[in-house]
Protein backbone atom coordinates (compact mmCIF):
# COMPACT_ATOMS: atom_id res chain seq x y z
CA UNK A 1 0.00 0.00 0.00
CA UNK A 2 2.76 2.46 0.96
CA UNK A 3 4.73 1.63 -2.19
CA UNK A 4 1.66 2.10 -4.39
CA UNK A 5 0.86 5.45 -2.80
CA UNK A 6 4.46 6.65 -3.21
CA UNK A 7 4.39 5.72 -6.92
CA UNK A 8 1.11 7.58 -7.44
CA UNK A 9 2.50 10.58 -5.54
CA UNK A 10 5.58 10.68 -7.80
CA UNK A 11 3.46 10.42 -10.93
CA UNK A 12 1.10 13.18 -9.87
CA UNK A 13 4.06 15.40 -8.94
CA UNK A 14 5.51 14.85 -12.41
CA UNK A 15 2.13 15.74 -13.95
CA UNK A 16 1.87 18.99 -11.99
CA UNK A 17 5.37 19.90 -13.17
CA UNK A 18 4.60 19.27 -16.83
CA UNK A 19 1.00 20.43 -17.17
CA UNK A 20 0.46 23.97 -18.56
CA UNK A 21 -3.03 23.73 -17.03
CA UNK A 22 -4.21 21.20 -14.47
CA UNK A 23 -6.85 18.77 -15.72
CA UNK A 24 -8.04 16.99 -12.60
CA UNK A 25 -9.72 14.27 -14.65
CA UNK A 26 -6.31 13.38 -16.07
CA UNK A 27 -4.85 13.50 -12.54
CA UNK A 28 -7.53 11.01 -11.47
CA UNK A 29 -6.80 8.73 -14.44
CA UNK A 30 -3.06 8.90 -13.71
CA UNK A 31 -3.59 8.07 -10.03
CA UNK A 32 -5.92 5.13 -10.78
CA UNK A 33 -3.85 3.81 -13.67
CA UNK A 34 -0.60 4.14 -11.73
CA UNK A 35 -2.11 2.43 -8.70
CA UNK A 36 -3.32 -0.47 -10.87
CA UNK A 37 0.08 -0.83 -12.54
CA UNK A 38 2.12 -0.90 -9.35
CA UNK A 39 -0.44 -3.26 -7.84
CA UNK A 40 -0.06 -5.60 -10.82
CA UNK A 41 3.74 -5.50 -10.49
CA UNK A 42 3.54 -6.33 -6.80
CA UNK A 43 1.16 -9.24 -7.36
CA UNK A 44 3.29 -10.71 -10.17
CA UNK A 45 6.34 -10.28 -7.94
CA UNK A 46 4.71 -12.10 -5.03
CA UNK A 47 3.59 -14.96 -7.30
CA UNK A 48 7.17 -15.46 -8.51
CA UNK A 49 8.64 -15.13 -5.01
CA UNK A 50 5.99 -17.09 -3.12
CA UNK A 51 8.44 -19.72 -1.86
CA UNK A 52 11.24 -17.29 -0.98
CA UNK A 53 8.79 -14.93 0.74
CA UNK A 54 7.96 -17.81 3.08
CA UNK A 55 11.61 -17.88 4.21
CA UNK A 56 11.84 -14.23 5.27
CA UNK A 57 10.38 -12.74 8.44
CA UNK A 58 9.13 -9.55 6.79
CA UNK A 59 7.28 -11.38 3.98
CA UNK A 60 6.19 -14.74 5.39
CA UNK A 61 2.74 -13.39 6.30
CA UNK A 62 1.95 -12.14 2.81
CA UNK A 63 -1.25 -13.61 1.28
CA UNK A 64 0.46 -16.21 -0.92
CA UNK A 65 3.07 -17.76 1.42
CA UNK A 66 0.53 -17.73 4.27
CA UNK A 67 -2.00 -19.53 2.07
CA UNK A 68 -4.74 -16.88 2.33
CA UNK A 69 -4.85 -16.52 -1.46
CA UNK A 70 -4.25 -19.18 -4.11
CA UNK A 71 -1.66 -18.54 -6.86
CA UNK A 72 -4.32 -18.89 -9.57
CA UNK A 73 -6.46 -16.21 -7.93
CA UNK A 74 -3.42 -13.96 -7.58
CA UNK A 75 -2.51 -14.46 -11.26
CA UNK A 76 -6.04 -13.51 -12.32
CA UNK A 77 -5.81 -10.37 -10.18
CA UNK A 78 -2.39 -9.44 -11.61
CA UNK A 79 -3.59 -9.80 -15.21
CA UNK A 80 -6.78 -7.86 -14.47
CA UNK A 81 -4.87 -5.01 -12.80
CA UNK A 82 -2.41 -4.89 -15.73
CA UNK A 83 -5.15 -4.65 -18.35
CA UNK A 84 -7.14 -2.07 -16.40
CA UNK A 85 -4.01 -0.03 -15.69
CA UNK A 86 -2.95 0.01 -19.34
CA UNK A 87 -6.47 0.94 -20.44
CA UNK A 88 -6.74 3.82 -17.97
CA UNK A 89 -3.27 5.16 -18.85
CA UNK A 90 -4.05 4.82 -22.57
CA UNK A 91 -7.01 7.11 -22.02
CA UNK A 92 -4.47 9.81 -21.10
CA UNK A 93 -2.22 9.13 -24.11
CA UNK A 94 -0.48 6.10 -25.69
CA UNK A 95 3.01 7.11 -24.51
CA UNK A 96 1.89 7.05 -20.88
CA UNK A 97 0.44 3.56 -21.37
CA UNK A 98 3.67 2.44 -23.09
CA UNK A 99 5.91 3.54 -20.22
CA UNK A 100 3.48 2.07 -17.69
CA UNK A 101 3.58 -1.28 -19.48
CA UNK A 102 7.36 -1.09 -19.79
CA UNK A 103 7.68 -0.61 -16.03
CA UNK A 104 5.71 -3.81 -15.35
CA UNK A 105 7.72 -5.77 -17.92
CA UNK A 106 11.11 -4.70 -16.54
CA UNK A 107 10.08 -5.14 -12.91
CA UNK A 108 8.50 -8.57 -13.30
CA UNK A 109 10.42 -10.20 -16.15
CA UNK A 110 13.92 -8.81 -15.50
CA UNK A 111 14.39 -7.32 -12.03
CA UNK A 112 12.52 -9.93 -10.00
CA UNK A 113 14.34 -13.01 -11.41
CA UNK A 114 17.73 -11.28 -11.16
CA UNK A 115 17.36 -10.56 -7.43
CA UNK A 116 18.54 -14.10 -6.61
CA UNK A 117 21.28 -14.09 -9.25
CA UNK A 118 23.29 -10.87 -9.07
CA UNK A 119 23.57 -7.56 -7.18
CA UNK A 120 23.14 -5.90 -10.59
CA UNK A 121 19.42 -6.52 -10.09
CA UNK A 122 19.27 -3.20 -8.23
CA UNK A 123 20.64 -1.45 -11.34
CA UNK A 124 18.01 -3.13 -13.52
CA UNK A 125 15.26 -2.44 -10.98
CA UNK A 126 16.20 1.24 -10.92
CA UNK A 127 14.81 1.63 -14.46
CA UNK A 128 11.17 0.74 -13.72
CA UNK A 129 11.52 2.41 -10.34
CA UNK A 130 12.50 5.70 -12.00
CA UNK A 131 9.56 5.76 -14.42
CA UNK A 132 6.75 7.15 -12.15
CA UNK A 133 8.16 10.71 -11.73
CA UNK A 134 8.81 10.90 -15.46
CA UNK A 135 5.47 9.26 -16.28
CA UNK A 136 3.56 12.22 -14.89
CA UNK A 137 5.39 14.62 -17.20
CA UNK A 138 4.63 12.39 -20.21
CA UNK A 139 0.97 12.24 -19.14
CA UNK A 140 0.85 16.03 -19.02
CA UNK A 141 2.72 16.76 -22.26
CA UNK A 142 2.50 13.58 -24.37
CA UNK A 143 6.23 14.05 -24.88
CA UNK A 144 9.45 12.45 -23.65
CA UNK A 145 12.25 14.98 -23.83
CA UNK A 146 15.02 16.49 -21.71
CA UNK A 147 12.52 17.40 -18.98
CA UNK A 148 11.12 13.90 -18.54
CA UNK A 149 14.63 12.48 -18.88
CA UNK A 150 15.86 14.70 -16.05
CA UNK A 151 13.03 13.60 -13.75
CA UNK A 152 13.85 10.01 -14.67
CA UNK A 153 17.55 10.47 -13.81
CA UNK A 154 16.78 12.07 -10.44
CA UNK A 155 14.73 9.09 -9.31
CA UNK A 156 17.10 6.63 -11.02
CA UNK A 157 20.21 7.71 -9.07
CA UNK A 158 18.23 8.14 -5.84
CA UNK A 159 17.22 4.49 -5.80
CA UNK A 160 20.75 3.19 -5.25
CA UNK A 161 21.38 4.70 -1.80
CA UNK A 162 17.74 4.00 -0.93
CA UNK A 163 17.71 0.30 -1.79
CA UNK A 164 21.26 -0.36 -0.63
CA UNK A 165 20.39 1.17 2.73
CA UNK A 166 17.34 -1.09 2.84
CA UNK A 167 19.46 -4.06 1.79
CA UNK A 168 21.99 -3.30 4.52
CA UNK A 169 19.30 -2.89 7.17
CA UNK A 170 17.49 -6.13 6.23
CA UNK A 171 20.59 -8.01 5.11
CA UNK A 172 19.98 -11.11 7.24
CA UNK A 173 16.38 -11.44 6.05
CA UNK A 174 17.34 -11.02 2.40
CA UNK A 175 20.07 -13.60 2.88
CA UNK A 176 17.48 -16.11 4.13
CA UNK A 177 15.59 -15.59 0.88
CA UNK A 178 18.74 -15.87 -1.22
CA UNK A 179 18.57 -12.29 -2.51
CA UNK A 180 21.66 -10.31 -3.54
CA UNK A 181 20.84 -6.67 -2.81
CA UNK A 182 24.21 -5.04 -1.96
CA UNK A 183 26.72 -4.11 -4.69
CA UNK A 184 29.58 -6.12 -3.15
CA UNK A 185 27.25 -8.75 -1.68
CA UNK A 186 28.32 -7.76 1.84
CA UNK A 187 27.88 -5.02 4.43
CA UNK A 188 31.40 -3.68 3.92
CA UNK A 189 33.39 -0.56 3.08
CA UNK A 190 32.92 -1.12 -0.65
CA UNK A 191 29.13 -0.99 -0.34
CA UNK A 192 29.31 2.05 1.96
CA UNK A 193 31.54 3.94 -0.48
CA UNK A 194 29.18 3.25 -3.39
CA UNK A 195 26.24 4.49 -1.31
CA UNK A 196 28.12 7.75 -0.68
CA UNK A 197 28.99 8.16 -4.36
CA UNK A 198 25.40 7.64 -5.50
CA UNK A 199 24.15 10.09 -2.88
CA UNK A 200 26.50 12.66 -4.43
CA UNK A 201 25.28 11.87 -7.95
CA UNK A 202 21.68 12.16 -6.76
CA UNK A 203 22.31 15.60 -5.27
CA UNK A 204 24.05 16.83 -8.43
CA UNK A 205 21.33 15.63 -10.80
CA UNK A 206 18.63 17.02 -8.51
CA UNK A 207 19.85 20.61 -8.82
CA UNK A 208 20.84 20.58 -12.52
CA UNK A 209 17.59 22.33 -13.61
CA UNK A 210 18.75 25.49 -11.80
CA UNK A 211 21.31 25.91 -14.60
CA UNK A 212 18.56 26.38 -17.19
CA UNK A 213 19.70 23.47 -19.37
CA UNK A 214 16.67 21.21 -18.94
CA UNK A 215 14.13 22.83 -21.24
CA UNK A 216 10.82 23.68 -19.62
CA UNK A 217 11.84 22.05 -16.34
CA UNK A 218 13.01 24.97 -14.22
CA UNK A 219 14.24 25.38 -10.65
CA UNK A 220 14.90 28.60 -8.75
CA UNK A 221 18.15 29.23 -6.90
CA UNK A 222 16.36 29.22 -3.53
CA UNK A 223 14.73 25.84 -4.19
CA UNK A 224 18.00 24.42 -5.50
CA UNK A 225 19.74 25.46 -2.26
CA UNK A 226 17.02 23.84 -0.14
CA UNK A 227 17.23 20.61 -2.15
CA UNK A 228 21.03 20.71 -1.91
CA UNK A 229 20.84 21.03 1.89
CA UNK A 230 18.36 18.13 2.06
CA UNK A 231 20.79 16.12 -0.03
CA UNK A 232 23.59 16.91 2.40
CA UNK A 233 21.44 15.49 5.19
CA UNK A 234 21.05 12.24 3.25
CA UNK A 235 24.78 12.27 2.54
CA UNK A 236 25.44 12.77 6.26
CA UNK A 237 23.73 9.47 7.05
CA UNK A 238 25.58 7.77 4.20
CA UNK A 239 28.91 8.91 5.67
CA UNK A 240 27.69 7.88 9.11
CA UNK A 241 26.97 4.40 7.70
CA UNK A 242 30.50 4.30 6.29
CA UNK A 243 31.81 4.96 9.79
CA UNK A 244 29.43 2.82 11.87
CA UNK A 245 28.57 -0.01 9.43
CA UNK A 246 25.50 -0.94 11.48
CA UNK A 247 21.83 -1.70 10.85
CA UNK A 248 20.55 1.26 12.88
CA UNK A 249 22.38 3.80 10.68
CA UNK A 250 21.27 1.99 7.51
CA UNK A 251 17.68 2.32 8.70
CA UNK A 252 18.21 6.03 9.35
CA UNK A 253 19.64 6.45 5.85
CA UNK A 254 16.72 4.59 4.31
CA UNK A 255 14.19 6.90 5.97
CA UNK A 256 16.31 9.95 5.13
CA UNK A 257 16.27 8.90 1.46
CA UNK A 258 12.47 8.53 1.48
CA UNK A 259 12.14 11.98 3.04
CA UNK A 260 14.54 13.41 0.46
CA UNK A 261 12.69 12.24 -2.66
CA UNK A 262 9.29 13.17 -1.20
CA UNK A 263 10.36 16.67 -0.19
CA UNK A 264 12.22 17.14 -3.48
CA UNK A 265 9.05 16.45 -5.45
CA UNK A 266 7.03 18.80 -3.26
CA UNK A 267 9.66 21.55 -3.63
CA UNK A 268 9.84 21.13 -7.41
CA UNK A 269 6.06 21.50 -7.73
CA UNK A 270 5.83 24.37 -5.22
CA UNK A 271 8.71 26.16 -6.96
CA UNK A 272 6.94 26.02 -10.34
CA UNK A 273 3.69 27.50 -9.09
CA UNK A 274 5.32 30.12 -6.87
CA UNK A 275 7.24 31.34 -9.94
CA UNK A 276 4.00 31.42 -11.95
CA UNK A 277 2.14 33.38 -9.28
CA UNK A 278 4.98 35.82 -8.78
Amino acid sequence: MRLAVSVVFSSVAGYFLGAPQIDFFVVLLLAIGGYFMVGASNVFNQIIEKNTDALMHRTKNRPLPSGRIKPTSALFLAILLSLLGLLVLYMINPKTAFFGGLSILLYVAVYTPLKRVTPLSVFVGAFPGAIPFMLGWVAATNNFGIEAGTLFMIQFFWQFPHFWALGWWLYDDYERGGFFMLPTGKRDIGTAIQIILYCIWTIIVSVVPVLGVTGDLKLSVVSAIIIFLLGLLMLFYAIKLFRNKDEATAKQLMFASVSYITLLQIIYVADKYIRIWI
